[in-house]
């Protein structure tokens, strides 16, 4: 318990240092480096001894995760690296869709996916005139595979109302859909103030929040 409780300071830490690297707080680019694939690391770490009674569906979280890594080491070049570094993530949205269908069917809901559909258009419809025509089947293929995740958790706990795992869960999904959706603001429509703060917040909030659900006992 307590090497969980140093890791999961370990990973806090390495969050915070990467969000301040920013120009609107500190400036030091390095920091961002070193410590924004280190926090995912230490996520990966957290997560590893966590759900063996259900191999398949840890598989592929794990696998979300370490694909989470790869993205983030590719956003580390912002401009190179984006179309990468957007496969990745797309890769690792997949990937947790197919851990979370371990527990579901998916769409066993219908109302997540609707909801979840609506807000997909607004956030593109918002931000199409800005991307560029080369991205544009890239942004609506990760868009559709991101809210379908976000859609998938929110129906786990729709079918588990009362399970304070799957809560975290579907929080973790909205978390990500927000996240992704400040960067995508912030790079395609217009500059957010301290965007990294809210970004990189968002989105290690929505990673700790999936490999807390990992834990849960009661995972079959």
């Amino acid at each position: 318990m307590q090497r969980q409780h140093l890791l999961s300071a370990g990973v806090l830490v390495s969050a915070l240092l990467a969000i301040v690297s920013a120009p609107w707080a500190l400036g030091q680019p390095w920091l961002n480096v070193a410590f924004k694939p280190l926090a995912t690391v230490g996520l990966i770490v957290l997560a590893w001894p966590r759900g063996r009674a259900t191999p398949v569906l840890r598989r592929w979280v794990l696998a979300a995760l370490v694909l989470s890594l790869c993205g983030d080491v590719a956003l580390l070049w912002p401009q190179q690296g984006f179309l990468p570094g957007l496969v990745s993530f797309l890769l690792a949205h997949l990937a947790y869709l197919v851990a979370f269908t371990r527990v579901q069917r998916l769409a066993a809901r219908a109302m997540p996916f609707v909801v979840y559909a609506m807000v997909a258009a607004a956030v593109l419809a918002l931000l199409w005139p800005g991307v560029p025509a080369p991205l544009r089947a890239p942004v609506l293929a990760y868009v559709a595979c991101l809210a379908s995740m976000a859609a998938q958790a929110a129906v786990l706990w729709r079918c588990a109302p009362h399970d304070a795992a799957a809560r975290r869960l579907a929080l973790g999904g909205a978390l990500f859909l927000a996240s992704d959706a400040l960067l995508a603001t912030n790079r395609f429509a217009w500059p957010l103030p301290a965007a990294s703060l809210w970004i990189l917040a968002t989105y290690w909030g929505a990673q700790a929040c999936i490999v807390s659900w990992l834990q849960a006992p009661d995972r079959r």
